[in-house]
This record gives structure tokens, C-alpha cells and sequence, in this order.
């Protein structure tokens, strides 16, 4: 898993400089380790927790929990819906389409699945949460439970 971030982390900053051959340079140097502010026009397929949380403080994003009932229960990002990836096919209408839409399970096995369920049904707009819950509580991050 952490592979894959570093690939990404990678391909990103690779991109970035690609990009910025074509623009004049900048009057001052910027940080080099300057935080990047994630645009929800042009999110990647996989979001870390970090991401996650950011675009659900701002209310950007919708999260579509797939874990069981009983997981949910115990403990979830605030506002998620639980849609159990065994119920996710036949409840593509409860998916929304007016903003991004992250899966998100224990450990980003499921959503991944989720993810595959839902493009094959026709949507675009979908993303996986990489490292799940887990990762997501190891960031710090609290979970809501059920009271």
C-alpha cells in the first residue's frame, strides 16, 4: 500500500515540474515542501485520509461506507452512508451524482471493489479511500459511533 503513495507522491511531483517547464519561474523561490490544497475538480482515484478529510470538513465530497452494518456501528467518518458492498449493485440509485464520491471500507480492499461495481454501472466520479478506516484512525482522525 504505501508503494502505491510513494508512486503517487511521485508521479505528482513529477507532474509538477513537468508543468511548470511551460510557466515563467516565479519572482521568489517557493517552499520546497510547500502543503498542496486538494482541488475537487481534479481528484485521483485513490485519496489518502488526509484528503478524505479535508474535502468532508468543506462539505465537498459525499462517503459511501461499504463495510457490514455492525462495522458502521462501532465506528465511521461523520456523515458517511453505509452501503454494504454486497447491496452496493442494487443500490446504485442511493449514489449520487452532484458531487465526488469516495467508498471507503476497513482497510481499502472493499472500496476498491466498490469503486469497480459502480464504474462498471456507468459512474465517473468515484474514488477509493486508500488504507480504510485504519488508516484513517492511525492519522488521528475520530470516528463517530452510534450512541
Amino acid at each position: 500500500m504505501r508503494i502505491k503513495q510513494c508512486i503517487a507522491l511521485l508521479l505528482l511531483v513529477l507532474s509538477s515540474l513537468l508543468a511548470g517547464c511551460a510557466t515563467p519561474a516565479p519572482a521568489a523561490p517557493k517552499a520546497a515542501f510547500q502543503e498542496t490544497v486538494v482541488q475537487v475538480s481534479s481528484l485521483p482515484a485513490n485519496l489518502t485520509p488526509k484528503m478524505v478529510e479535508e474535502l468532508r470538513a468543506n462539505d465537498e465530497i459525499v462517503i459511501i461506507d461499504v463495510r457490514e452494518p455492525e462495522e458502521f456501528t462501532v465506528g465511521r467518518i461523520p456523515g458517511a452512508t453505509l452501503i454494504p458492498l454486497g447491496e452496493l449493485a442494487g443500490r446504485t440509485d442511493e449514489v449520487p451524482t452532484d458531487k465526488p464520491v469516495v467508498m471507503v471500507c476497513r482497510s481499502g480492499n472493499r472500496s476498491a471493489q466498490a469503486v469497480q461495481i459502480l464504474q462498471k454501472a456507468g459512474f465517473t466520479n468515484i474514488h477509493n479511500m486508500t488504507g480504510g478506516m485504519i488508516e484513517w484512525t492511525a492519522a488521528g482522525y475520530v470516528p463517530e459511533a452510534e450512541r
